[in-house]
């Protein structure tokens, strides 16, 4: 017998599963677009690509209320403004400076580098939430931040080459990835206590693409 529960879990599980496939095909075109080339200013969607991924990891979040939506504005804020600072005195991540290719800037800074912020502590948190639900939430938070900079590690080179951002004499200082770990920990301490009944296999496929995005483009 089909039970109600079943049929919503059988909704749910399509819809995921278009999601996924959804964001697949858009990081796949995206692989393509840059490896072929099938324009020289294909990078130049890359903001319209972080704000279709941020809508729809966010659209399968389980649990809407005010907690939630104080951590997506902070998880915003910060990761801007650490950026600004970033860029406006080279203290936190190193000398760098930013292209064209991330869109629309204040004081030198892209708009849309904040929602990168919230989308990579989101799904990095939903992860930990989901591999280690029972583990402390300071644990779950150091690892998530590892996590990010891991992501960073590859997403640094591919970055340079496509005009994302660029560093001075072309170097990715150490400092950076420390400054990445020290943003995306206070974070990911605010996700894990306000949202650590969060789950959500969207996200988890959307940061496992993200990584295979820059890794193959590493390769390529």
């Amino acid at each position: 017998m089909i039970t109600k529960s079943k049929i919503i879990k059988k909704v749910n599980f399509n819809k995921e599963t278009l999601a996924i496939s959804v964001l697949s095909i858009l990081y796949l075109v995206g692989i393509l677009g840059i490896a072929l080339p099938i324009h020289k200013d294909f990078a130049l969607l890359t903001p319209f690509n972080l704000l279709i991924s941020l809508g729809i990891m966010l659209a399968f979040h389980p649990n809407w209320d005010k907690s939630m939506m104080w951590f997506l504005l902070i998880a915003y804020l910060v990761g801007f403004f650490a950026e600004m600072f970033g860029v406006q005195t080279g203290l936190l991540f190193g000398n760098y400076e930013y292209g064209r290719v991330l869109g629309i800037k204040i004081w030198d800074t892209p708009l849309i580098i904040g929602v990168n912020w919230v989308i990579l502590t989101y799904a990095s948190g939903v992860i930990f939430n989901t591999l280690l639900p029972y583990q402390h939430w300071l644990i779950r938070s150091i690892l998530a931040a590892l996590l990010m900079v891991g992501l960073d590690i590859l997403i640094e080179p591919v970055a340079m080459d496509l005009g994302f951002w660029s560093w001075e004499n072309d170097i990715i200082p150490l400092r950076n990835y420390m400054g990445w770990f020290l943003v995306a920990l206070p974070l990911l301490c605010i996700f894990n206590i306000t949202q650590k009944h969060a789950r959500n296999k969207v996200a988890i496929a959307l940061f496992i693409l993200q990584v295979i995005f820059f890794l193959v483009l590493n390769i390529l």
